[in-house]
């Protein structure tokens, strides 16, 4: 039963990729769109780095509901803000909807037998991978990368073509961002699903309960980190192109309170009266 799940993992990706290839080719005419931060002639590696960080910050502006790991602030995170990390990726509809439709096809292949078939079965099945995720999110979130000091959140790169965001997503499996922002080894990355493949054998069937299944569910889990990795690093473009920075205001803004000021300090002008019927 394990062949049709590597199978479908690798479907799985083998679309996200495709969806990946066409939304960029899209999106592709509106490259003038990005704000790129200016880049002296001379800056180094590091420092490109670090602007195209901050460039995406500029986009992203808000947290993400659906992605809570998407990285909307810069700076470092505290041990009690990894841990709402852990907490909102556990529910996350990203994570809830992976779940469901994992379970669908599980009851569909009559995948972990032992839990049967009908709402019961499919109950089980969506259970324990609810389950597995949030220990997944638990150690490698929060519990590791509190103790290695490291990032785990993904930072979108939003720079390059098709094959270096594809390249960037699949070097977030092995390279992580430290609290000092600087590279290292994604230690939380690898072994947080590897920790909750093992914890997941004291649920599973009987027959889930080896050192060669957990390894085989271990290689499946990376799979899908991976498409997620890749569906992040589209979501901001699906994000704007979709429109919804329109449905809410920039952080900060206040309705009824005065315009900002103009470029260079500038002071806001004068509400002006207008007799005129409005166009909107």
């Amino acid at each position: 039963m394990q062949m049709p799940r590597c199978l479908f993992t690798l479907r799985l990706v083998a679309l996200q990729l495709i969806f990946a290839g066409t939304l960029a080719a899209q999106q592709a005419p509106k490259a003038k769109d990005l704000p790129d931060a200016p880049v002296p002639k001379q800056e180094n590696p590091a420092q490109k780095r670090e602007n195209a960080i901050h460039s995406t910050i500029g986009i992203l502006q808000r947290r993400s509901i659906f992605f809570p790991d998407i990285a909307a602030s810069p700076g470092p995170l505290r041990p009690v803000q990894k841990f709402e990390l852990f907490a909102g990726q556990s529910v996350a509809p990203s994570r809830l909807m992976s779940s469901a439709f994992g379970a669908a096809i599980g009851q569909a292949e009559n995948s972990l037998p032992g839990y049967g078939q009908g709402m019961t079965g499919y109950g089980k099945r969506f259970g324990s991978s609810l389950a597995t995720e949030a220990s997944h999110h638990f150690f490698g979130s929060f519990l590791l990368a509190s103790m290695l000091h490291d990032d785990p959140r993904y930072f979108v790169t939003m720079h390059g073509g098709v094959g270096h965001r594809i390249g960037y997503s699949l070097s977030r499996l092995v390279i992580t961002r430290t609290d000092r922002g600087t590279q290292a080894v994604n230690w939380p990355g690898l072994l947080g699903p590897l920790f909750a493949e093992t914890l997941a054998n004291s649920y599973l069937p009987m027959k889930e309960q080896t050192g060669g299944r957990t390894l085989q569910r271990y290689g499946i889990r990376i799979g899908f980190v991976e498409a997620g990795n890749l569906a992040k690093e589209y979501w901001p473009t699906i994000f704007r192109s979709l429109r919804f920075t329109r449905l809410m205001p920039p952080p900060g803004a206040n309705p009824g309170t005065s315009p900002p000021p103009g470029p260079a300090g500038t002071p806001p002008s004068p509400p002006v009266r207008d007799t005129k019927p409005s166009d909107d």
